[in-house]
């Protein structure tokens, strides 16, 4: 008691392909099989580390440094 025969699996079996039929069973596991390829292609394309942010418009960049109409502007104040 409890136990499932081999006679259950193949009901089992038998109503699954009924109910899906063989082409769209097939299909499913074809989609399956992308999904693992391409979650896995983006695991490798973890490794490689992001590009360097890009300056925006309206943003003074980090490494610039004020001009001297700027200073000279500031000194008046």
């Amino acid at each position: 008691m409890g136990g499932l025969s081999i006679w259950h699996w193949l009901i089992v079996g038998i109503l699954v392909l009924l109910l899906f039929g063989k082409g769209r069973f097939s299909d499913m596991m074809g989609d399956v099989a992308k999904g693992i390829k391409s979650f896995k292609k983006g695991m490798a394309d973890d490794d490689v580390p992001p590009p360097a942010p890009k300056h925006l418009e309206g943003q003074r960049a980090p490494d610039v440094t004020p001009s001297p109409t700027a200073t000279a502007d500031r000194d008046t104040l």
